[in-house]
């Protein structure tokens, strides 16, 4: 039988996400370089290819081998769209015209998706009052975000809705990798069939629409990030991904993108010179407020204090 969740994160869990979230942070400042040069599907196919060749590597090195069960590839082919092709193609695309920090910030809206749909779909993680109310909050930053800069003429409205949808695909995604608790599979193994998966899908449609033109006109710059971004920024994160999954459950591991902007906005600001508007750090305190109403524990412990 495999434990229970644990939805109370203890401090091992919490450097687990704060190293997840740096990694993850690395990937939009890796993005922002590598679309100066090469287009979304290539930039996705790459980070999946490499990351499940590296994958695979790590996990042979170990002395795990791929499952050969039909439906456990089958699970790996949702997952690997969910949790890859569509919202890292949506992301890229969307970094082509907004900056890194600014993507990272609309990723961080993720846990309030994800508190949605676990609780539709996950007896275990029914939302409370709390969670629903840091919900709304969250929801309300994230409006305040696009919709004020729209407002004023000053917005890629569907470029940050490109964002927004890829956070709606990565909730799903941490309800249904729920499932592979019950398979007891490992997390490398899980981390390797979903970008294998991913790889499958996108390699062929890349090679027709792109060719390889562009791969012999980028720079070294490009590739070094293209090797970050699918080594640091997948292969190795989509390991402790799946370990805090499996530990501490959808909600609180989706939690790891309010940490994400941190790394992100510095690493742009300091190494693409990018700047991001008063309104969407309002945003952002908005989300972090709501995803602390999320968790809950702070909330808690102001309610026992003065009560």
């Amino acid at each position: 039988m495999p434990s229970p969740i644990t939805h109370t994160m203890n401090t091992t869990v919490w450097i687990m996400l704060v190293l997840l979230s740096v990694l993850w942070g690395g990937s939009f400042f890796f993005v922002g370089i590598a679309v100066e040069e090469l287009t979304p599907l290539t930039i996705v196919a790459l980070r999946v290819g490499i990351a499940a060749i590296a994958l695979w590597s790590f996990a042979f090195a170990i002395g795990l081998r791929p499952p050969k069960q039909v439906k456990v590839w089958g699970l790996f082919l949702a997952m690997g769209l969910l949790n890859n092709v569509i919202p890292f193609l949506l992301i890229v695309w969307g970094q082509t015209q907004i900056a890194s920090g600014l993507a990272s910030i609309l990723n961080a809206a993720t846990p309030i998706f994800a508190v949605v749909v676990a609780g539709l779909f996950l007896p275990d993680e029914k939302p409370t009052p709390l969670k629903l109310f840091g919900v709304a909050i969250g929801f309300i930053g994230v409006v305040v975000m696009i919709g004020v800069p729209a407002l004023s003429g000053n917005s890629h409205l569907l470029a940050q809705l490109a964002i927004i949808a890829a956070t709606i695909c990565y909730a799903f995604a941490g309800v249904f990798g729920r499932r592979f608790k019950a398979l007891e599979i490992p997390p490398v193994i899980i981390a390797s069939g979903q970008v294998t998966a991913s790889a499958f899908i996108l390699l062929p449609i890349t090679f027709i629409v792109d060719g390889k033109a562009a791969l012999s006109a980028a720079s070294n710059q490009t590739w070094l990030a293209i090797l970050g971004l699918a080594i640091i920024s997948t292969a190795i994160a989509y390991v402790l991904y799946f370990k805090i999954l499996e530990i501490a459950g959808a909600t609180n591991v989706l939690l790891v993108t309010l940490l994400v902007p941190v790394s992100a906005v510095l690493l742009g600001s300091v190494f693409l010179d990018e700047s991001l508007e008063l309104i969407h750090l309002l945003g952002m305190l908005m989300i972090a407020l709501g995803l602390s109403a999320i968790d809950g524990r702070i909330w808690y412990r102001l309610k026992a204090m003065f009560y």
